[in-house]
């Protein structure tokens, strides 16, 4: 059969719930006769409120489905006397029910695309027993998979079917391509992500990101982004905000360009990797300033900046980041905004670690630069900058870097990911600073409470974690234990590696069962190194 380009997901939108009961008639009432025939051609499943439909689209139209639920009664329950009588003692069970492929689609991939999220779904869930009713012409396919028969034959002529369960490890077991399926999912389910980008992603926004692309031009794709950009104004209490494609270094390149207009100098404060970058940014722009640097990790106070001001009258804007996140060190936003109001100086930041993690209020912010995928817990790729005043477009600044554009064409000026856009408007309603704020307290007791060192305190972003290691483990070496158990940290960039640190980020969804998981790992695994170090010093 020709190639197809599917998509796999668990169905949410009205359409499909009405495909899904054309499809179910096609089978059930025409192909299987089930049920009785009707002139609306659709049957809706009695169990339909509780299903889950997992299904497979092909340009939009459903092409295959399995439903699953875990209420009891099942309709196993209503056709065969005690059920669980038949059933393992440990059985934690689901039934799957309405397995349905379109003619043309049975010898493709579907089947087994659709298997592989069951299986997903139902490992997610903790169920470990799959019940079925099967068709007595699809017998042999179902014992191929691994499912078992129990107990009568229930159904009327035509419609005859096998009660039949599948459970985890006989799944496992049954075939090359099943084994291999349950060896990735028991990796991707081991897997814990730390990292400040990307984040570890809630599994509504992940559905969303994975509907079917649809053109940047559309009215639903230029009405969400307008509402996307409405709720992110909404979030830190700025006037206009506007999106890119790209990372935090194009946000920043995007925020440069518009500096570069301002008169006079600037200042640039740094006292880690991403202050630096700043000055990096101003310095390939041709920008004039003055820097204010510090050691990493050693606190500019709004003191010195005001010092700095006052000595300093050609200044004209500051930029700084809010979190530095080579070390987790917050800057007062507050503080500085009173510092630069008194010197009627524009002020404007670098967010992209702290936007989602901590309270910010932009509304005196002249730039700010964040980006989607660490604390609004979305995907990386757009680049988001916020800005105070109605900006047009300027020829002199590079095409894609020129902020006027964007804000012309309300933030599509050339091609932009739907999806991306649909995950970042799902993200943004789950942002939660209060839950970051408390799951940072309860980890940084923990980790101190453990014997580790944590770089500043409670007034450090919630949302980093940077940990220096002795010098006589190899932090290279415990992150690179650390993935090998499912727990990814950052711990790779060279500046990290430089100064012996790992550090683990809370940005994105992640619950304090999961750090505690993480924790455990990390004790066993110094404790193995300080006692080989111990040793080799012994001899």
């Amino acid at each position: 059969m020709e190639q197809h380009t599917l998509t796999y997901k668990i169905a949410s939108e009205p359409e499909e719930m009405e495909q899904i009961y054309k499809l179910n008639y096609e089978t059930f009432v025409e192909e299987i006769p089930q049920h009785q025939q009707n002139q609306g051609r659709r049957l809706i499943d009695k169990f339909d409120k509780e299903n889950t439909y997992i299904i497979a689209k092909d340009a939009g139209v459903i092409v295959g489905m399995i439903a699953v639920r875990a209420n009891r009664p099942f309709s196993l329950d209503y056709k065969i006397d005690d059920l669980d009588y038949y059933l393992p003692k440990n059985a934690n069970p689901c039934e799957v029910r309405l397995l349905s492929v379109k003619r043309d689609y049975r010898k493709s991939w579907v089947f087994y695309q659709l298997v592989n999220l069951l299986v997903s779904y139902c490992l997610e869930k903790q169920y470990n027993m799959a019940l079925i009713s099967g068709t007595d012409r699809q017998i042999r396919l179902y014992k191929r998979i691994g499912f078992e028969p129990f107990g009568p034959m229930v159904g009327r002529e035509k419609a005859m079917f096998q009660p039949m369960y599948l459970t985890k490890k006989k799944f496992e077991t049954t075939s090359k391509a099943f084994s291999k399926m349950m060896k990735q999912k028991k990796r991707e389910s081991k897997q814990i992500n730390f990292l400040p980008g990307p984040v570890a992603v809630h599994k509504e926004v992940e559905q969303v990101f994975r509907k079917t692309a649809i053109s940047h031009r559309s009215s639903e794709v230029i009405n969400e982004m307008k509402t996307v950009r409405t709720k992110l104004c909404e979030l830190v209490n700025a006037k206009k905000a506007q999106i890119a494609v790209g990372t935090g270094t194009l946000a920043n390149d995007l925020v440069a360009a518009q500096i570069k207009k301002l008169p006079g100098k600037g200042l640039i404060l740094a006292n880690g990797e991403f202050g630096y970058r700043l000055i990096d940014h101003a310095e390939r722009f041709g920008l004039e300033h003055y820097t204010l640097e510090k050691r990493w990790n050693e606190g500019i106070s709004a003191e010195e900046i005001k010092s700095f001001l006052e000595t300093h009258q050609d200044v004209n804007w500051l930029w700084t980041v809010h979190c530095e996140t080579s070390t987790g060190y917050l800057y007062d936003l507050n503080k500085l905004l009173e510092v630069v109001k008194k010197h009627h100086i524009k002020l404007c930041v670098d967010a992209c670690s702290s936007v989602g993690v901590v309270p910010v209020d932009f509304q005196d912010v002249y730039l700010a630069s964040i980006v989607s995928g660490k604390g609004l817990g979305s995907y990386p790729g757009l680049a988001i900058v916020f800005h105070q005043e109605t900006i047009a477009p300027n020829k002199e600044i590079p095409r894609y870097l020129d902020l006027g554009v964007y804000a012309m064409t309300d933030s599509i000026p050339y091609t932009h990911s739907s999806n991306l856009i649909f995950a970042l408007h799902e993200a943004v309603k789950k942002v939660n600073v209060e839950s970051k704020h408390t799951l940072a307290n309860e980890v940084r007791k923990m980790l101190t409470n453990a014997g580790f060192a944590v770089l500043g305190n409670e007034d450090y972003s919630p949302g980093i974690m940077t940990i220096p290691l002795p010098y006589s483990v190899s932090s290279k070496n415990v992150g690179d234990q650390l993935k090998e158990n499912g727990i990814i940290i950052s711990y790779e960039s060279d500046y990290l590696l430089q100064r012996n640190w790992i550090q683990f980020a809370l940005m994105g969804n992640l619950t304090l069962k999961e750090f505690e998981t993480a924790l455990a790992i990390l004790q066993n695994i110094m404790n193995k190194k300080i006692k080989q170090v111990s040793n080799h010093v012994s001899k």
